[in-house]
């Protein structure tokens, strides 16, 4: 059974989420859950699979590392934060994916500005995105997204993948496929993942250069503690500071969560592939993620 949250979620950090994209909520994760998360990371660090990118460099980037993870698995059934996620919503929740971030000691990288959208196939506002770690994150390498930008109807190109220019042959295929209703990003990724495998949809907007215009951007971000859970918006723009040094490992793990709203949306430029399960149901753009119940069960219902 899922545990309760601890404490009330204010009226207030409610609306934050909303207008801003973006809420971070304190002490939501007790000591046991912190452990059962650290335990899950380093389990996950160890035993990397073939969706594992960035081993033994400063950045290691696991997706869907639950499925190989029991503590990890845990976390996204059984701890506060599917009830964390359904409570901002006010609707039932799905899980939809997750990631690890591990940033060893040393020179923290920076992560550059981006939007998540893009990335996937599915599209819809009822989009969370559920943040934590078991250390300590100051203001100085901490998250950051640009207030209220997931309101601003808009889809930028991603900043990973391959681009014409780099592969034309591989571009033209990946333009068929798509032009044919064809995933771009194949079950057979699993065994053989990579950010290039995709390619970068230049149809797409870039990303504005923030980091040379900072002032005209309304930025935010916090200092992090254990126990604390950082919520954004699936569809706001978003980094992470860096080239700093740290004495401590920043470890941490990322579920997607998904209400009501949320369907399937093919994507010409999509970067990571679906999770393993929705292949075989051969989805088309539309179909709500209701019409997937055994690839996306529902988590927390508040009903």
């Amino acid at each position: 059974m899922p545990t309760s949250i601890p404490r009330p979620i204010a009226t207030e950090e409610i609306h934050t989420f909303h207008r801003d994209g973006a809420v971070l909520l304190k002490n939501m994760l007790d000591d046991n859950w912190l452990q059962t998360l650290e335990v899950g990371l380093e389990y996950a660090n160890a035993n990397p699979d073939a969706m594992s990118a960035g081993i033994d460099k400063a950045l290691r980037i696991d997706q869907f590392p639950a499925r190989r993870s029991p503590k990890l698995n845990r976390m996204l059934k059984e701890s506060p934060i599917p009830e964390i996620v359904g409570t901002l919503l006010d609707a039932p929740v799905r899980f939809y994916m997750d990631q690890m971030f591990y940033k060893p000691a040393g020179l923290i990288p920076p992560t550059p500005w981006h939007q998540d959208t893009c990335y996937y196939n599915i599209e819809g506002h009822q989009l969370v995105r559920a943040w934590v770690s078991v250390d300590a994150v100051p203001r100085d390498i901490s998250m950051e997204v640009v207030r209220g930008s997931h309101l601003w109807n808009i889809t930028y190109r991603s900043y990973s993948g391959r681009n014409r220019e780099e592969d034309p042959a591989g571009a033209a295929q990946a333009e068929k496929q798509y032009q044919n209703g064809e995933v771009i990003i194949s079950a057979e990724s699993f065994e053989n993942f990579s950010y290039s495998n995709g390619f970068i949809d230049e149809m797409l907007p870039e990303v504005p250069p923030i980091n040379h215009m900072r002032d005209s951007f309304d930025i935010i971000g916090w200092d992090y503690e254990p126990g604390d859970v950082l919520l954004f918006h699936g569809n706001i723009l978003h980094g992470a500071v860096g080239d700093v040094e740290i004495d401590h490992p920043r470890r941490s793990h990322a579920s997607l969560w998904a209400g009501p709203d949320v369907h399937y949306y093919h994507r010409r430029g999509q970067i990571l592939p679906d999770p393993q399960g929705l292949y075989s149901h051969k989805p088309q753009t539309g179909q709500p993620l209701s019409d997937f119940p055994d690839v996306f069960p529902i988590r927390w219902d508040n009903r």
